[in-house]
């Protein structure tokens, strides 16, 4: 037996699951399994516990790469200041639910088409690079647009103990301190609207005390270039790096702790922030804990002792709960039968998808109640980063639906 991530206490451990007052299975009859159902109510908390713990002066993004459904960014968009999008894609959608003045664009590799639907947008690019600033300039003089542009840090340190590291490395995200200030003079210079500065350490990160030493090193950085250029920039944005506990062992972060020291720093910013406005954006740490993935059994098999359930879904929906999504060793994601009865007894199964890979197991011998063929499966942490970042074309399979749950004028 191996353990599992814990369930998000909104859904509790009740059998059968409910999400947004609805069992699995009116769920299943509207959208038909596999499927992904997204509690809106879970991200109204969670934007009113950002609310009330962090700066009010802060403001705080939605980075839609993490769900980009357009029916939950337009859902969720009137909770945030801001949206950051890293594709002409997710910049449409984007622009459907702000205004351009609040969406940012980054990302490595903008192509000339999506620098320009930026600039007619009128949406801050992020540069990445110092070619990047060099075409935006080319095709905003081409244009008659004054563009937009801010400069994406790479930080000359990284967010301790995060899941994934982009700074205080060789990275193709943003551009080195040294060359970072020679960048903002070149725009200025070539009259384009500076604002500001993005620098994004790292992300997933769950020690509460590294993320606030992260965040004081980015406002130091931020106030030794501001220095450096003589002009205070409009905007820092402080990236995110807030986890979620995906597996087991893992703890929430200490939302208060952290807002509490961003702001006494904040307070004590040096003086050549002390005009500048100051963001946080958040992916996974907004809408991670809000979905569920819901699966069927379509059969039950006995092999060499150990006992399968195999499921309509998989991978090609759940990439990240298959431990094939940047995790180096398989973990258990939180599951659960949606279906069971209370008290029921309990058996040690692994929960595995319908494509012909080995690779397709969505859970590895964890201890559920015993479930049989039409049971449903709930896969819970699947707001974030689910049928977006996985191969939803492997194998054919037809495409799972995404339906929201308490949809309300937010």
């Amino acid at each position: 037996m191996k353990p599992m991530g814990p369930i998000p206490p909104e859904f509790g451990m009740a059998n059968p699951l409910e999400i947004g007052g609805k069992s699995a299975e009116q769920w299943a009859g509207e959208g038909n399994t596999p499927l992904f159902v997204y509690d809106i109510d879970i991200v109204r908390a969670r934007a009113a516990a950002l609310r009330s713990s962090l700066p009010k002066t802060l403001d705080i993004h939605y980075a839609i790469k993490a769900n980009p459904l357009p029916a939950f960014v337009a859902a969720v968009s009137p909770l945030f200041d801001g949206l950051d999008v890293a594709s002409s894609g997710e910049l449409a959608v984007a622009l459907d639910s702000k205004p351009a003045s609040a969406i940012s664009f980054a990302g490595p590799g903008k192509r000339d088409g999506e620098l320009e639907a930026a600039i007619r947008a009128g949406a801050t690019i992020n540069l990445e690079s110092s070619g990047e600033c060099d075409r935006a300039l080319a095709i905003g003089e081409r244009l008659g647009i004054t563009p937009r542009l801010a400069v994406r840090v790479n930080p000359d340190f990284e967010l301790r103990g995060s899941g994934m590291k982009m700074g205080g490395r060789a990275s193709p995200f943003g551009i080195d301190i040294l060359d970072a200030t020679n960048v903002v003079a070149r725009l200025r210079a070539a009259g384009a609207d500076w604002r500001g500065f993005h620098i994004f350490a790292g992300s997933q990160a769950l020690d509460s005390s590294a993320i606030i030493e992260t965040q004081a090193a980015t406002i130091a950085l931020a106030g030794k270039l501001a220095d450096e250029i003589g002009v205070a920039p409009p905007l820092v944005n402080l990236g995110g790096g807030f986890g979620i506990p995906y597996f087991n062992g893992d703890t929430p972060i200490d939302l208060p702790l952290i807002g509490n020291a961003l702001s006494a720093q904040l307070d004590h910013r040096p003086d050549t922030l002390a005009e500048s406005g100051f963001a946080i954006e958040l992916g996974r740490f907004i809408s991670g804990e809000c979905g569920v993935y819901l699966t069927r059994v379509i059969e039950r098999k006995e092999s060499r002792g150990e006992t399968f359930l195999i499921v309509d879904g998989g991978l090609h929906h759940q990439l990240a709960a298959s431990g094939n999504f940047g995790t180096v060793v398989k973990r258990n994601y939180p599951v659960a039968i949606a279906t069971g009865a209370p008290g029921a007894p309990t058996e040690t199964v692994s929960v595995v998808g319908c494509l012909c890979t080995p690779l397709d197991r969505l859970a590895d011998r964890v201890t559920l109640p015993i479930a049989g063929v039409g049971d449903i499966v709930a896969v819970f942490m699947a707001g974030a980063y689910g049928r977006s970042a996985s191969p939803t074309a492997f194998l054919g399979h037809p495409l799972p639906a995404e339906l929201l749950a308490n949809l309300r004028q937010s």
